[in-house]
């Protein structure tokens, strides 16, 4: 069982740390970046300096600092607590966490993978979220919104961590350099803005090619040779200040978007280089209904099929499926018509435009007058709300299959005025 009290299990006095968990913070006030949240006067500074703690999800990209927030509000209130790991650690692990807060009046477990965590386990840690018996610091790298149990959800404040900027890479690396860890280290600025480049947002990558850089070495002079043999990988791939990663997935969707198929197919592969098929999914999902839509409907699907062929197969080979979809997409004919009607409906709602729900289609009406029974399964009745009643949201394009739409359009629009 890997539950542990007080500090993380460090390992043998045989095996040395690794210079990213060396450099850990100990104090929120030492964490790098984050400063919207362990900032001055920021919400998780002020619920340390307030000795309060709520239950709580930590979610962003590997590297960010989740587990050194954890840990560092842990330190700061000093209080008993526990890691588990949803993906290692067992249901009966869980009961023995519960049965030693039963017995000191509350825990704080702190479980990384969280959205790993199965339905036994959510049912055994439910109630005790629900009575304050445990206060819960889950960790994940993906959207809780989308991958954890509405119940755990609700029980929980949602903080984001945001991408590191290259300086907050810079400093962290500078702290290491002057640490304890890497005695008589040689290493100028230049190599330094290589690394932290290299890293993007990922301070632990950083931590650790540093580390390799300077043992790889006769006389711990790291330089951009040194690093260059250790990892070649371009710099743009991860450079924010010039053809930035987000920048390339920006490019990448709006070559779609324009319909230039050789930018996009560029994009594509620079973005198949760095590896990371999951932006690559979600972006292309997105473009599918926010950019192709009702031109082409059946886009949605095809990419679906894409992105499975891609996972089942991997890399090198996933490039194959995405070459063929992404082709298909910035040729396909485009229309952002049914996404735009739906933002005016919610910006109607959002501003309380709505009105009552026409008594015929409150349940039960015997004023509804049922489709089915007449011509073309169309009859004239009133559905938007009187405020509403000559509202438009919809305005079609003839383009693709929604030229096709159009015409049905057009056609129940006459019939309404008829």
């Amino acid at each position: 069982m890997t539950v542990f009290f007080g500090k993380i299990n460090e390992g043998s006095d045989t095996m040395d740390k690794p210079l990213a968990l060396k450099m850990a913070p100990n104090s929120l006030k030492e964490v790098i970046g984050q400063k919207h949240l362990v900032g001055e006067d920021k919400i998780l500074s002020n619920l340390v300096n307030n000795k309060k703690l709520f239950s709580m999800i930590l979610y962003g990209k590997p590297g960010m600092g989740k587990t050194s927030i954890a840990k560092a509000i842990i330190n700061d209130l000093g209080v008993r607590h526990r890691f588990l790991n949803a993906t290692v650690n067992s249901k009966k692990d869980l009961d023995i966490v519960i049965e030693e807060a039963k017995m000191y009046d509350g825990i704080v477990l702190v479980i990384d993978e969280i959205h790993r965590l199965n339905k036994d386990k959510q049912d055994i840690l439910l109630p005790c979220l629900e009575s304050g018996l445990i206060t819960l610091i889950g960790m994940t790298t993906s959207n809780p919104y989308h991958s954890i149990n509405p119940a755990i959800r609700s029980r929980c404040q949602l903080f984001e961590l945001k991408e590191l900027e290259t300086e907050d890479i810079v400093e962290g690396l500078k702290r290491a350099i002057k640490s304890p860890y890497l005695p008589n280290i040689k290493i100028d600025d230049k190599t330094i803005n290589y690394i932290a480049k290299l890293a993007g947002s990922d301070l632990r990558f950083a931590y650790n090619l540093l580390e390799v850089a300077y043992f790889s070495t006769k006389d711990f002079k790291v330089d951009l040779d040194v690093v260059k043999k250790i990892n070649n990988k371009p710099v743009f791939y991860a450079d924010k200040d010039g053809d930035g990663y987000y920048d390339m997935l920006s490019a990448f969707q709006k070559s779609i978007r324009g319909s230039d198929v050789d930018a996009s197919l560029h994009y594509l592969a620079r973005l198949i280089e760095v590896g990371d098929l999951d932006s690559i999914f979600r972006r292309i999902s997105v473009i599918a209904y926010e950019d192709i839509g009702l031109a082409n409907p059946s886009i949605g699907p095809k990419v679906m099929a894409a992105i499975d062929a891609a996972k089942l197969v991997g890399l090198p080979e996933a490039r194959i499926a995405l070459g063929t979809i992404v082709t298909e997409m910035a040729l396909s004919p485009k229309s952002n018509t049914a996404h735009l009607a739906l933002d005016e409906a919610l910006s109607d709602i959002e501003k309380g435009n709505v009105g009552d729900i026409p008594k015929h289609l409150k349940n039960p009406s015997t004023t509804y007058k049922y489709p089915h029974d007449y011509k073309n399964a169309f009859v004239k009745q009133q559905y938007l709300p009187d405020k509403l009643k000559d509202r438009k949201y919809y305005h079609p394009k003839s383009l693709g299959y929604e030229a096709k739409l159009r015409e049905i359009y057009d056609y129940l629009e006459k019939m309404k005025r008829s």
